[in-house]
């Protein structure tokens, strides 16, 4: 499937069950990365603007850049009317904005869709400094160390379409690294959580593209799954979703 064309069905989930990133994180890019109040912003896979709310609210400037048309017009509903928001069609090959036009760029849960060839040519186009720096920035989803995190990494594993294939862990930590300059690379982690009901945590799994949607001979035994899962997992009827905030920054 096409990476830009694959949310298109998955944007009203997306919108209700993605997280948010943790404020740690966004305190860390302005006290320690050098992000400003009047920093231009260029959010790469901006999606339906998590992101780039974030930056608005620090009163950034932020060109939400996003190929999917529904993705990009969730964002336009949710942060159009804010100073210094707006959008661009392009994608990170190719973002459409001019010659040195940014102070930074961002890619919130994206990165692993991107050529990063082509990405990294045009991320040095775009950057108003040599030694511009990019972000790189992921909720990556526990797997290990309670029943939940375990019983829904192998509900993904039996059911999910391509799930091992698209998985953002596939990129190595030497493949980051070769994004940025040499020796450039900084990483730094956070916890995050999101808390679901039955209802939640149904629409946290159809957020995700690599699930099979109704209709599929997959999906009525997946969902079975997930209740079992859940019925088994949940306290006080809620269930803990456990992340790993992780961030790569460095200059290219």
């Amino acid at each position: 499937m096409d990476s830009k064309a694959r949310f298109s069905g998955k944007v009203d989930a997306y919108v209700k069950y993605r997280p948010t990133y943790p404020q740690a994180a966004v305190d860390y890019l302005y006290d320690t990365v050098g992000f400003t109040s009047h920093s231009l912003i260029a959010d790469v896979g901006a999606g339906t603007g998590i992101f780039s709310g974030l930056l608005l609210e620090r009163g950034s400037s932020v060109i939400a850049v996003e190929p999917n048309e529904p993705m990009r017009e969730a964002a336009v509903a949710q942060l159009g009317a804010k100073s210094g928001f707006r959008t661009a069609t392009g994608s990170a090959e190719e973002t459409g904005l001019a010659d040195h036009s940014v102070d930074f760029i961002v890619c919130a849960q994206s990165f692993h869709w991107f050529d990063r060839t082509l990405a990294r040519a045009e991320f040095k186009r775009i950057l108003r400094q040599d030694d511009g720096k990019a972000v790189l920035i992921w909720n990556t989803p526990l797997t290990e160390g309670t029943p939940f995190r375990e019983g829904y990494e192998q509900l993904l594993l039996t059911y999910g379409t391509d799930y091992k294939t698209v998985n953002q862990k596939n990129i190595l930590p030497e493949a980051l690294a070769a994004f940025f300059r040499p020796g450039a690379m900084q990483e730094v982690r956070f916890e995050n959580q999101q808390q679901f009901d039955y209802e939640g945590l149904c629409g946290r799994l159809a957020s995700s593209s690599f699930v099979p949607v109704s209709g599929d001979p997959k999906y009525e035994p997946m969902m079975a799954a997930l209740r079992t899962l859940f019925e088994q997992c949940q306290k006080d009827g809620l269930v803990n979703f456990d992340y790993e905030t992780r961030l790569y920054w460095g200059s290219l």
